[in-house]
């Protein structure tokens, strides 16, 4: 883990995996329901979902906010995102990808995590 930014540096992971609820569901600690993972991205499904497909693609790595992650690993993100539409049937009828950053943009979860959202029409603006 590196240590600029908001990333978690090596001795403060025990502590994040306490707190941080997407870092105990990649520690195996709290159970999900996994859609696919990859080296670097855990994809799995809302417990409270807004659609008929409803994924959480999140990196494995802790990053409190989207702009705190490297171009590489947010590559990586939306590819692991495009992959979940596909699985799930949504990619030639429509998908939306959502990252909510911040209090004001209604995350709850302060680690990254990018919203699959498909399987019926999704009004705009989203509210």
């Amino acid at each position: 883990m590196a240590s600029n930014g908001n990333r978690v540096h090596r001795d403060q992971y025990d502590a994040v995996v306490t707190d941080c609820l997407f870092c105990r569901i990649v520690a195996g600690e709290i159970p999900a329901t996994v859609v696919t993972e990859t080296d670097t991205t855990l994809a799995f499904r809302d417990i409270d979902p807004k659609a008929p497909t409803h994924v959480l693609v999140i990196p494995k790595e802790h990053h409190t906010a989207i702009g705190d992650v490297d171009p590489v690993l947010a590559g990586q993100i939306l590819a692991t995102a495009h992959q979940v539409a596909k699985a799930e049937g949504v990619d030639e009828s429509g998908y939306r990808l959502v990252f909510n950053t911040g209090r004001d943009g209604g995350q709850t979860v302060f680690h990254v995590h990018c919203h699959v959202l498909g399987g019926r029409g999704l009004t705009w603006p989203p509210g």
